[in-house]
């Protein structure tokens, strides 16, 4: 039997992942001098009340290879393959910890570097559950996975600079003016790492370059996984890209999943983002 296990910063919370039949390993997040295990002991809704009272940023630890080693070695107990899926190897060190870790178990565990985060990670993770269902064998999930993951296209704009600065990712200066110019800027993840890719002036031109962007890397495949995620408590926003966006989506799927971003993403655009997270068309 093949079983998946994925760190928490795909954004699955506890009762997702076993919703989903996966195991979720949390990363350990502290925010003041209080620590937490991400998406058990601390939900979505709960580290975004944290967030906006807290004066400083939170603080995200990588998944290690002694924590990975005690999941691996429980997995395999009844002699399971384990399929391990993490945030990318340029943005954490829990990947590098997953793989040292795998070492001791035979090729009874396997890996993946998603190359991605949040809801790029997400996608990717039910994907992997979408060819276990079909039985296949845990190598070839693995190399499919592998062939698909360049293709995961992560799109989002956000609402505030102010958490950006805060991590130290723009200047004060950047921060202040791009806020007196209500400038929404837009992120992706390229090749591993988070890369400013746009600016717009407004939410309403930010999710027209939303689009914009969906259409340039060659359209949403809607026979892979795909999801919309926003940032915060509401998801006033993200209603509003659905209705501005429609022409994405209508007549070519009746279901387009939606949930809240987790702490990973969460700590560092703030609340009010909006992310469209797709496969794009080979």
């Amino acid at each position: 039997m093949t079983v998946i296990a994925v760190d928490s910063a795909s954004d699955m919370d506890l009762k997702m992942a076993e919703e989903l039949g996966v195991t979720l390993v949390p990363m350990q997040i502290r925010i003041g001098d209080e620590d937490y295990l991400d998406g058990v002991d601390l939900s979505h809704e709960t580290f975004y009340h944290k967030l906006i009272e807290s004066a400083d940023l939170p603080q995200t630890s990588q998944i290690n290879e002694y924590r990975w080693s005690e999941v691996f070695a429980k997995l395999t107990g009844d002699g399971d393959t384990v399929i391990a899926i993490t945030i990318s190897s340029k943005l954490s060190g829990t990947y590098s910890s997953a793989v040292k870790a795998a070492k001791a178990f035979g090729g009874r565990v396997l890996t993946v570097d998603s190359l991605n985060a949040g809801p790029g990670e997400h996608v990717l993770v039910m994907y992997a559950i979408r060819l276990l269902n079909e039985g296949l064998p845990a190598e070839e999930i693995v190399l499919k996975l592998n062939a698909a993951k360049s293709r995961i296209q992560l799109l989002a704009v956000l609402d505030t600079l102010k958490y950006l600065k805060k991590g130290g990712r723009i200047s004060s200066v950047a921060a202040f003016t791009g806020e007196l110019l209500s400038i929404k800027p837009v992120i992706s993840i390229v090749k591993g790492e988070v890369k400013l890719i746009g600016k717009a002036m407004g939410s309403k031109k930010g999710n027209n370059l939303l689009m914009q962007l969906a259409d340039r890397c060659g359209g949403i495949d809607f026979d892979m996984p795909y999801c919309l995620a926003y940032s915060g408590l509401s998801d006033t926003y993200l209603q509003k890209y659905l209705a501005d966006s429609e022409r994405l989506w209508k007549g070519k799927t009746d279901d387009i999943p939606v949930y809240m971003l987790g702490s990973t993403i969460g700590t560092h655009v703030g609340p009010g983002a909006i992310a469209v997270t797709f496969f794009a068309k080979e």
